[in-house]
């Protein structure tokens, strides 16, 4: 069986993070490990409050992940200090893994930070230009691109201009971007290609970037070329989505075992 890593925050409600990311890999097919960065206490309604591991604790757990089992790929998310940022793109230099799927989570649903302002640079600079693909939201791309984002179009610059800090591919999500359709762009090889999907209209969808990069990242483990990996987990997350759960107060988590 793929063993695919999680390096990322925990969400005390299950719907997002590293819990989100072990439910797509294992409903994706892969064996899931993880390496924890911070501690969040989150529900469906709001982030209240994190804590960022120890930097010596998270370097410990990637070294007993990957000097014991064979990553066949690797997913980060929340990563919330440079100096997290820096310790985990040291670990991926140093065991090379053959696919890092970056999901640049900078902040939740309900405002609260996940990326500290200094560590933009560190992500730019230490772990994007590593990343197989880079997978931001619209209000990701629009920080790292440093322009709006209101259209494909927009999109499409966006990708070009993440392209640019060195990374091999960039997949622009349009989930919050308007229209019957949600249209994600990739950009990879100098080539677009667009994956496209019904608009599910549900309030119902925290987490929906964590499990689309962990769905992304098993399915190259899987040895699919990018534009299948990605094609293959727009099916799963837009079925996950469809098949939202209506629980908690706030926005409910995706479905991942839909297909059970």
């Amino acid at each position: 069986m793929k063993q695919i890593l999680t390096i990322a925050g925990s969400d005390s409600g299950g719907g997002a993070g590293i819990q989100a990311d072990i439910k797509s890999i294992s409903a994706n097919g892969g064996f899931a490990m993880s390496a924890i960065t911070s501690v969040t206490a989150q529900n469906t309604v709001a982030v209240t409050d994190a804590f960022d591991l120890p930097i010596s604790l998270i370097e410990a757990q990637l070294d007993a992940v990957f000097t014991d089992f064979d990553v066949a790929s690797v997913k980060t998310g929340m990563l919330s200090s440079s100096a997290i940022v820096e310790a985990v793109a040291a670990k991926l230099r140093t065991y090379t893994p053959p696919a890092i799927v970056v999901d640049p989570v900078m902040i939740s649903k309900s405002k609260f930070p996940l990326l500290k302002e200094e560590a933009i640079d560190s992500l730019k600079t230490a772990l994007i230009p590593l990343a197989t693909v880079i997978t931001p939201n619209i209000y990701e791309a629009e920080l790292l691109a440093g322009h709006d984002i209101r259209s494909t179009d927009d999109a499409k610059r966006a990708a070009k201009t993440i392209a640019e800090l060195g990374c091999h591919a960039v997949l622009v999500k349009g989930g919050h971007l308007t229209g019957d359709s949600a249209t994600d762009v990739l950009y990879c090889d100098e080539e677009w290609t667009f994956f496209e999907a019904e608009r599910v209209e549900t309030e119902n969808t925290h987490g929906t970037g964590c499990t689309y990069s962990a769905a992304i990242a098993t399915q190259l483990a899987h040895d699919k070329d990018l534009i299948d990996a990605v094609s293959a987990a727009k099916v799963y997350i837009t079925g996950a989505i469809q098949h939202a759960l209506d629980i908690g107060n706030g926005h409910g988590p995706t479905n991942h075992f839909f297909r059970m």
